[in-house]
Parts: C-alpha cells; structure tokens; sequence
C-alpha cells in the first residue's frame, strides 16, 4: 500500500508542515538576534555621547527648550488662526479705485480711494513731514520688525509711572494692520491680532511700501484720507508744498484727528504741534535751532468749508462701489448713491445726543449705531459709532452683536409660514434643549399659562419662543434667516434668543422685508456708476433684476399686525408715532450687553443698536439696558424729524392711520376746488419726504435732551406692558386656532416689565 502511494506521487502532492514549521521557528529566531545585534550597534554608537556632569545639565537644558519652542510655535499658531482670518487683500488693493460720491441730485458728496490723478509718490513727500510722522508715531520703525519691543516696555513704563495712558506702543506697521482690517476696540484679543496682522505685513511688504500705505490710508479729519487729501482740506495745496510747521501739524493728527484738528481745536492743534516739533528734536532728526522757526511761524490753516461728508455711509459704499465694479475693468468712477444728507445729519445727532445725555453722570460712554432704508433696502443713512473721527469702525456694517430678542421675528415668520396663526394657542413654558432650559426675565421657566402667539410675542417671552423653534425645527428657523439675508447664524439650543451675533445692516434689511409685504430687500447704495469719460458702466435700474418674492403675503402682513401689538401694547411702546403707524421689535442680549431696536413706518425702516465695544454690561440709574429703553428713544427721535410729509404709505397688513385718511382726503379735496394746487403739494410731499429740516431736527433732540435729564434725575422710565389671559386655556391639539370665538379673553391686569433680556448660557 505504501508504494503504491509513493509510487503515483501522493508524498509530493501532501504539505510538508514539519518543514514549514521549522521555517517558521529559524526565521523568527533569525529576527530576533538580528534585532538585538543592530539595538547593541545603535547603543554602542550613542553609547560614546554619554554625559555627565554640567554637559549633561546643559544638554536637558537645550532639550527642553527645543521642546518649549515646538511648543510655543503650535500654540502660537493656534492664536495666530484668527488673526490670518482677518487678512483680506481686498482690503489692502483698494488703493485701484478712485471713487468720487454724488447725491441723487447729482452733488458731490464726497471720495474715496487715492486719486490716480495726482497721487504723490512716497519720494515726493517732504522729508519734514515723513520725519515729523516717525518720530511721533514710530521711532524705531526702520529697526523693528513689525513690533517695537523696546517701545512698547517703554509705553508701559511711562504709562504706569502716570497711571494713565500717556504713551502709545503700537508700531506704524501695527496702527496700519488696525486700520486696514479690524475695529477700534480697546481689547486684549485685538491687540493679539494686531500684532500678529503687523508680522504678516512686515513679510509681505517693504518698510518703504508700508510707510506709503499708512501715509496714504491714515484718516486725518475732515473727511481727508491720507496726508495729500489732509494738505488739500487744511493748506489747500499739495502735500509736495509743505514746511515744517505745516508738516509737523499734519504728524499730530495720526493720533486723534478729531481732537487735534486746527479747525475744531485750534489751541489742542497748536499744543500739538509744538510736542512734534519736540519730538523731532529728541529723535535727533533736527535740531533745536532748525525748529525754532515752525515754533514762531505756526501753520495757517484755511477756513474749512462746512463738511457734508456722510463718512459712515461712504465707507460702506465704497465697498459696494468696488463689489458692483469688479471684472468691469474701470477704476476711476463716479457713483450716485442713495444717501440722503439730510436723514444722515439727523441719524447722528439722534445717537449722539440720546447716547451722551443719558449717561452724562456714569463717565462710561456708550456705544451705538443706525441704520436707515428704504423698504426697498436703498439705504439712506448710516452711523457707525458716536464719532467718525475717534474711531472709524462702522459698528453698523461690520460688528456681529448679539441681537436678542429682536430675533424672534425669524422663529414667528417660520412659525406662521408652517401652521400657526397670530390667534394660535401657546403656552409660556418650553421643554429642555440637551442640559439647557430657557428662562425669561423673571428668571422662571415660564408660568405654563396658555395665550395667543400675539401676546407671547409682543412680551418677549423667551420659553414660547424657544418651544416654538423645537416645534417647527430649527433648520427651518437656519433657512429663514439665509432667505432673508442674514448670514453667519449658528444652530443652537438658544438660537431662537438671539444667541449668535449679526449685524444691524442684515437685521434692518430682514425687517424691511416685511416692511414691503414680503419681497427681497437687499440693501444697496449705488444707484449708477459712471467712468472717468462720463459713460454709464453700471444702473441698478438696467442690471440688477427685480427682487424676488421670499415671504408670502399673508405671513408678511401678520407678523407686521404682531409687530405692531409690540408697539402698540408690548416692550416697545416708546415707538408710537402720532403721525402714522409703527411696527418693530425690541431685543436685549445676556447680561444687557446689547440693546436694539428695528422697526419701520411704511416709508421706512430704521434698526438701532446701543452697546459698549468691549461687550461690558450696560447700566442707566442702576438698571440694565434694554431694547425697549435708550434704542427705541434714539429710534423714535430720529423717525420723528425723517417724515416731513403725512402721506406715508400703509405698513401691509395693517389699516390706513387716521392722519393719512384725513391728508388723503384733504388732498382729494383740492384736486376737485384746485388741481394744479394738489399737484404741485403731492410733488412737494414726495420731495419733503427724504428732506429732514435742521431746525425741526434740533428742536425735536432738545426736547428728548431734557426728558432724558429728568430721567437720569430718577423719574422712572415708561414701563412695558403685556396683556394676560384671564385664566388659563387648555393647550391646543393643534397649532391653529383660527376661530376668532376661541381665543382667550383679557382682562385689565398689566404686568409692567421691561424688556425680557436672554438668560441663557451663551
């Protein structure tokens, strides 16, 4: 038998795992001391680095350091992430376009950008005055590297010594990183970014190119940008054609143009020059004997011509300029803008005197900004902050705050879009988001009382309004917000309180969508572009397409009715106007961190916001600011004096106010006795309507000047007010309530609250 298998091969065909076993064994064990002899050469190799005594101490001393290093540059590296955010070279090309500004009635306004024209070289300008700008601004500007260590430790010094802030250390590298890409607020974070945006441009830029852009990009009052367009306004000549003194004028703007400028303080600006003068002797650039003669022979500064430079709107619509013309190949142009001058003037006497008159006894300045449009979004007037000339960040165009429960329109409009109705039963009470649950401004988790979607709208409460985004989803709430313009909102558990920050250009425009029944309103200020020969390159008429319908009707005109009651009957009752309707919505953010106001006429639509720049809370006679409070009283100032004429169209949704069925009739009536009489008063009334007259503008902000003292005196403020159901209603099967016999009855009960402020973790 055992032949017979040898025999036909059946050894052969059979594995052979005694054999593979053994491989198997060798090659391990092969490894293995082939692994020890290389570990025994490796050890034997570093064996002879071996150290002992102060060469071991040094070697852990440089070990560790390098480890440190690997450390700190990844750590850096993580801080350094939002400030390469902020990089933006748009921002730092602008210098391409030349924009000059005209009104719609043709004039000029104003400019931006540097003048292809005449732009001077950096080796054009006086050697006085680049001298004059160093040693005041930078001494050791062609030595650092983007940040003066030595001057800033000797900022700090100087400042402790004083115990005051006498001496500045930002670089000029660093002053043209703030200007160029971030606000003027006074924070540790933006000083991080400011330092680490100033060692980007040291790598990007020369120190000649630099010093041009800052000399080119610095404001320097009166509306000037840059020391050419500065000599123009203060010397009305070139900048090629200054002396000393004049140049040593010009050095001391960098700091404070609106405190140093001649024609607003002569004595501050003529104080100023002489410390530049000074400085230019200790920085060894001149000496004693070659100043003495600026000293005795001050610079003449011509009388200014009244400034009607709308800056706020002008900054912003020097952006869109430069969105709309690019790809058209033209950058010399002529824009007519949608600003009117009138309306910008009283915007900002209304923040300005609202803002300064009520905490004139604090000594903690408030911030604040407006926004004024059409319900079509032509945009009419913006403030960016109380004074262009001490910072122009544009708090209204590009800080993201928090915008409370001003919000909510956003969580209603969704709502009613997906069932509900004014009239539909809900209750103040919400269920619990992950570990979060909302709280209102008492601090409870709500009453569980059952009321109409009006009433818990116009009183803010936040648990209805929480439950009502759970209910019909919160990316549906993400996707309201992107339909009507609003971008950046996150998806959170207290989202529906305004917990993300946006800002109040969105916000207002969201609103004027409402405001024209439920079309698109994009703000816009160009309304045509022309190039250097005269050619009309761009028409908003002729290239934009019309604005698309993104809210129904119906959903429009009730959430106006429910924005109305808020006015009417709720937390914004310091909104009425006698002349016509108003609809709007208060919001304050946690903490009273920021307060606003939106709400329109059906003429227009204004957003206002009131905060600090470092985000503190806010405080007015030992209360917290609220929406319903300082926003609305700057809101109700300014749309007082902005309507010059009684026929103002119906808000949608809403019935025709008394004053404009009596002005219709009225009118009515003329045409029938004196038609061309009508005529020329309807032309009028449509003139006088974006025409707001000074004197009507003063005497109207000194009345809210004195009732604002006599509350800073301690006389209360008005209180808000809300309407309670009488008892309890048992909660709805369903959303909609649409019978009107069904809804809860009221009684006269009012609980008098302030706006209801977000008590949520942010």
């Amino acid at each position: 038998m055992l032949d017979w298998f040898f025999k036909n091969g059946g050894r052969k065909r059979l594995i052979d795992w005694m054999g593979l076993d053994s491989r198997i064994d060798s090659a391990f064990a092969n490894s293995w001391d082939v692994t020890k002899d290389r570990y025994n050469a490796v050890s034997s190799f570093f064996a002879r680095f071996r150290l002992s005594g102060w060469k071991r101490g040094l070697n852990e001393l440089v070990s560790e350091g390098i480890t440190l290093a690997v450390g700190g540059f990844a750590v850096l590296y993580i801080i350094a992430i939002p400030a390469l955010m902020e990089f933006d070279e748009n921002k730092i090309n602008t210098g391409r376009y030349s924009v000059k500004f005209i009104d719609r009635n043709g004039t000029e306004i104003g400019q931006r950008g540097i003048l292809h024209s005449d732009a001077v070289d950096l080796e054009d300008i006086p050697d006085t005055l680049i001298k004059a700008t160093l040693a005041t601004e930078d001494r050791r500007f062609f030595e650092h590297f983007g940040i003066d260590v030595f001057g800033t430790a000797r900022a700090m010094f100087e400042n402790a010594r004083a115990n005051d802030v006498v001496q500045g250390g930002s670089s000029i590298t660093q002053q043209l990183a703030k200007n160029l890409f971030l606000s003027f607020e006074r924070s540790m974070t933006r000083k991080i970014k400011e330092a680490f945006l100033a060692l980007l441009l040291e790598a990007r830029f020369d120190k000649y190119q630099i010093l041009k852009m800052y000399l080119d990009r610095a404001y320097l009052g009166g509306g000037a940008f840059g020391v050419e367009a500065a000599s123009q306004f203060y010397f009305a000549k070139s900048v090629r054609d200054l002396n000393l003194a004049e140049s040593a004028l010009l050095g001391g703007l960098f700091k404070a143009p609106s405190r140093y400028a001649p024609h607003i303080n002569l004595p501050a600006s003529r104080a100023r020059t002489n410390e530049v003068l000074n400085n230019l002797v200790e920085a060894g650039y001149m000496s004693a004997g070659q100043v003495h003669a600026a000293r005795l022979n001050p610079a003449r500064v011509i009388e200014p011509q009244q400034s009607q430079s709308p800056d706020w709107f002008l900054d912003w619509a020097f952006e869109e300029v430069q969105r709309v013309a690019e790809g058209r190949g033209h950058y010399v142009l002529t824009a007519r803008v949608t600003v009117d001058l009138a309306m910008q003037r009283a915007a900002q006497e209304a923040i300005v005197t609202t803002l300064n008159t009520t905490q004139a006894r604090r000594g903690a300045p408030f911030s604040g900004a407006m926004v004024a449009m059409d319900p079509d979004g032509a945009v009419r007037a913006i403030v960016g902050g109380i004074d262009y000339g001490e910072s122009q960040f544009n708090r209204a165009t590009s800080a993201r705050r928090q915008p409370g429960s001003s919000f909510k329109i956003y969580v209603y409009a969704t709502a009613l879009e997906n069932g509900y109705t004014p009239r539909s039963i809900v209750r103040d009470a919400s269920g619990s988001c992950g570990n979060w649950s909302p709280r209102n401004y008492t601090g409870s988790g709500g009453s569980g009382r059952a009321l109409t979607v009006t009433d818990a709208f116009k009183t803010s409460l936040n648990t209805t309004a929480a439950d009502l985004s759970f209910k019909v989803g919160r990316d549906k709430v993400l996707e309201m917000t992107r339909r009507l313009g609003v971008n950046g909102v996150k998806r959170t558990c207290s989202m529906a309180l305004g917990d993300t920050g946006i800002t109040l250009l969105e916000h207002t425009a969201a609103y004027a969508t409402f405001a024209n029944g439920g079309k698109l309103a994009r703000p816009y200020a160009v309304l045509e572009l022309f190039n250097s020969k005269g050619e009309l390159v761009y028409s908003r008429e002729r290239d934009e397409p019309e604005a698309p319908r993104v809210i129904e009707t119906r959903v429009a005109e009730q959430m106006n009715q429910m924005l109305q009651a808020v006015v009417t009957e709720g937390t914004g009752r310091r909104a009425i106007l006698d002349f016509t309707h108003s609809a709007g919505k208060t919001g304050t953010s946690s903490s009273w961190r920021d307060a606003w106001f939106v709400g329109f006429t059906g003429a227009l639509v204004t957003g206002v916001w009131v905060g600090h720049d470092d985000f503190r809370p806010m405080w007015l006679n030992g209360n917290g600011v609220t929406g319903g409070t300082l926003p609305t009283t700057a809101w109700h100032a300014f749309m007082s004096v902005a309507h010059t004429s009684k026929n103002i169209p119906t808000i949608p949704g809403l019935t025709p106010h008394p004053a404009l069925v009596a002005e219709q009739q009225r009118l009515a009536e003329l045409k029938r006795t004196d038609p061309g009489l009508a005529q020329a008063q309807i032309v009028q009334a449509t003139q006088k309507r974006s025409t707001v007259m000074p004197d009507q503008t003063r005497e109207t902000l000194q009345k809210l000047a004195e009732t604002m003292r006599r509350a800073a005196g301690g006389q209360a403020a008005v209180p808000a007010k809300s309407d309670a159901p009488s008892k309890d209603t048992p909660p709805a099967a369903a959303p909609d309530t649409t019978d009107p016999k069904k809804a809860p009855s009221k009684t006269g009960r009012r609980a008098e609250r302030p706006e209801t402020p977000q008590r949520t973790s942010q």
